[in-house]
């Protein structure tokens, strides 16, 4: 069973508001890019379109009957069904090329057609004429000269074959005048739908990079496989390459207080167990496995117990270099038989801390770890020492961390963020289940200090010294550090004294 009642198999595609917000968190840079991008593409097409200017004349139709009330309204049908037909008459070449000789310049007829449209709303005897040109007199000039030709073209249509006066009469109502700015481009409305395709394109890209990149980047992207506890959150250190142990940096930074933060976590976790003894290890090498076990061994060393560290990574040992030890003589000694395990032990610092070196590395690791050797070897630390960490190599090159991890009461899993992809983080899962080994918890690495995948602190966070001006501030946030540090103290030698 995985992690007693916790579920570690795959969970179903959901995707809820607060995904979205994260993708558009971790993808703004690129997001603004291309809003930006298309903002600046848009304006540019915009500037150099050239400008052109619109111009309009509207004509009245009308008959030249009087009569009766009833002879008028026929006469306005009659009207309007002939408007339609007057609008196609505008555009023909019979208007246009009085007009365009009336305008000189060599203009033609084709060139003209493409300047000009006519128009007219339904149920009405208003009929206009537009004229589009670069120039904005011309183009007042076009819709003027075709508004005039118009005129005289239908009164000679409409006139009677047998002579007389037409009795459909077109009248100027607005006369085309010179426009005062362009029509197009309108170099706002194109900025603004160039911002929103970029806008569109950039967040487009954003969830097709989510959907495509498959690393683990924080809290979220674990639980879309596991309902496993988060047991903690490490940020991450430049510094911690050069000086991976917590007593090596400030006690009240935050890179400590997250090691005291998984200490305190790991023992409610732990709290019904009866053994002692936690493995810790990862899907993959390089996410900070070995640093976590000894980082953990340490801030549980200075929370008063009596605790042994094992480097069982017999395949890449670390713990002796991290903490300067001998390695030659160490965990597969013990397991050969040429020395007792208490020989091998070697204390480290102020506290209850003993270390035992991976040894020399063997031919067969696998073989030496389910021996029963090992088995006894933990039982008889289990018996001597409160708390019992294991340093194991990763699941998925080797199958050694699988084969302790039936021997422990525990295993933490490592979850380097952006250093495992979701698919082998899955495989390590299914690793411990098939095995049967009881999964207390992730515990992510590497995490970013701000952003979307940060890792808020349950208990406190770290507070930067103050200017040395704002004595009595600085001394309250101190003073407030120390009684939440004794808080948390207490608690867990009440919970340790409960195991």
């Amino acid at each position: 069973m995985c992690g007693g009642h916790l579920k570690c198999g795959k969970k179903g595609p959901h995707v809820e508001f607060s995904d979205y917000i994260r993708i558009v968190r971790r993808n703004w840079i690129l997001i603004a890019a291309f809003t930006l991008l298309g903002a600046i593409v848009a304006a540019a097409v915009s500037l150099s379109i050239k400008p052109t200017y619109t111009s309009q004349t509207k004509l009245f139709v009308a008959t030249q009957n009087s009569g009766s009330v009833q002879d008028l309204q026929q006469s306005n049908s009659f009207i309007q069904a002939r408007v339609a037909s007057y609008v196609e008459t505008a555009t023909t070449p019979a208007v246009l090329e009085p007009a365009a000789g009336g305008l000189g310049d060599g203009v033609t007829v084709a060139e003209l057609s493409s300047k000009v449209t006519a128009t007219a709303g339904a149920n009405t005897v208003i009929l206009s004429i537009t004229a589009t040109d670069t120039s904005p007199a011309r183009a007042s000039a076009i819709a003027r000269a075709v508004g005039e030709s118009l005129i005289k073209v239908i009164d000679e249509l409409e006139s009677p074959v047998q002579g007389g006066s037409s009795q459909v009469k077109l009248s100027v109502v607005m006369p085309a005048t010179v426009p005062m700015s362009p029509s197009a481009p309108n170099n706002r409305l194109n900025i603004a739908l160039g911002t929103v395709i970029g806008l569109a394109l950039g967040a487009g890209l954003a969830l097709l990079r989510n959907f495509a990149d498959t690393k683990v980047r924080g809290e979220s992207d674990v639980r879309k496989i596991t309902d496993a506890p988060v047991l903690g959150g490490i940020t991450f250190d430049s510094d911690a390459v050069r000086k991976p142990l917590l007593t090596q940096g400030s006690a009240q930074g935050p890179r400590a207080e997250s090691f005291r933060q998984l200490r305190t976590n790991l023992r409610f976790a732990h709290v019904s167990h009866h053994s002692k003894a936690v493995l810790v290890t990862s899907s993959r090498p390089g996410e900070g496995k070995s640093t976590t076990a000894a980082n953990l061994a340490l801030a549980i060393a200075q929370s008063g117990q009596r605790v042994a560290l094992v480097d069982a990574d017999l395949r890449r040992p670390r713990v002796d270099e991290y903490l300067g030890l001998e390695r030659n003589a160490g965990l597969t000694t013990a397991l050969l038989g040429e020395t007792d395990v208490d020989d091998l032990l070697q204390h480290w610092g102020e506290h209850e801390l003993y270390v035992l070196t991976s040894g020399r590395v063997p031919h067969n690791p696998s073989e030496l770890l389910g021996s029963n050797a090992m088995k006894e070897l933990i039982t008889r630390l289990e018996e001597d020492f409160d708390t019992v960490i294991i340093d194991a190599p990763p699941l998925l090159p080797v199958t050694d961390a699988a084969v302790l991890a039936q021997q422990v009461g525990g295993v933490i899993l490592m979850v380097g963020s952006s250093k495992v992809k979701l698919p082998d983080l899955q495989k390590s899962l299914s690793s411990l289940e098939m095995v049967e080994a009881d999964l207390l918890g992730v515990v992510l690495n590497f995490l970013p200090a701000k952003g979307p995948d940060a890792y808020a602190y349950n208990y406190y966070s770290y507070e930067p010294a103050t200017v040395k001006g704002n004595s009595r501030s600085s001394s309250a946030s101190r003073n407030r550090r120390r009684q939440k540090a004794g808080d948390i103290e207490v608690e867990e030698r009440l919970q340790s004294r409960a195991l």
